[in-house]
Formats: C-alpha cells, structure tokens, sequence
C-alpha cells in the first residue's frame, strides 16, 4: 500500500478555481497511474483525469476537458489537478488513486483497478 497525501480542496463559487495536489512520497515504483476520482452525494463515483508517470500522458472525463488540467512532479512523487472554470455540478469528494503498471485507455477509469486511495478532499461549488 502507497500512502496518498491529498490537499487542496476548499469551497469556491462558480467560475472559480482550485488546484488540488497528491503527494506520494512513499512510493518508488515510476511506472505508475495516478490521478483522481470523484463523488457527489447520491452519486456513483467517477474518474476524473489520470496521468501515466513514465510518459506523462493523460485522460480526463468528457465532463471537465478544457477546464481541468493534471499534471505532475515526479521529483515530489505528487501530482496536481488544476481545476478552472468550476462549476456547482463539480462539488465532490475527490480521490487521489494511484495504481500500478501505468494508465490505458480501456481502463483509466476504472476505480477497481486502483489499489490505493486518499483520505479524500471536499471540493464545494457554489452558483
């Protein structure tokens, strides 16, 4: 298990921004998916944006293309989703989730496969 430090979070009203940051200093393996997940009260959980460590590519839902960005440091281990534009739909709890062996296309989304979880931050839109 890989300990997932979140940070960032905070309420803000629409049209703001927030950049959320994920810190995994315990781990040493490079080739890995880190990114974030997400859900709203009543809502299933959904991924996000991922980001593959080794070629820096990345996946984002439909929903927050062009408005969130992930990107990394891997000289910190952490990884930051810059989220702008926000908007009341996108209140949530967010998930750091790191997994091994990188991130694909058929599956960066699919929270079954991330073996390991943050605490989780609130992130608290209002219009």
């Amino acid at each position: 298990q890989v300990k997932l430090e979140e940070s960032g979070g905070g309420s803000v009203q629409a049209g703001g921004s927030l950049r959320l940051s994920c810190a995994a200093p315990g781990n040493t393996n490079r080739n890995v998916c880190m990114g974030w997940f997400r859900q709203a009260p009543g809502k299933d959980r959904e991924g996000v944006a991922t980001i593959n460590t080794v070629t820096g590519f990345s996946y984002s839902a439909a929903s927050v293309k062009g408005r969130f960005t992930i990107s990394q440091d891997n000289a910190k281990n952490t990884v930051y989703l810059q989220m702008n534009s926000l908007k009341p739909e996108d209140t949530a709890m967010y998930y750091c989730v790191l997994k091994s062996l990188g991130c694909y296309s058929d599956s960066w989304s699919s929270q079954y496969l991330f073996e390991n979880w943050g605490q989780g931050t609130q992130v608290t839109v209002s219009s």
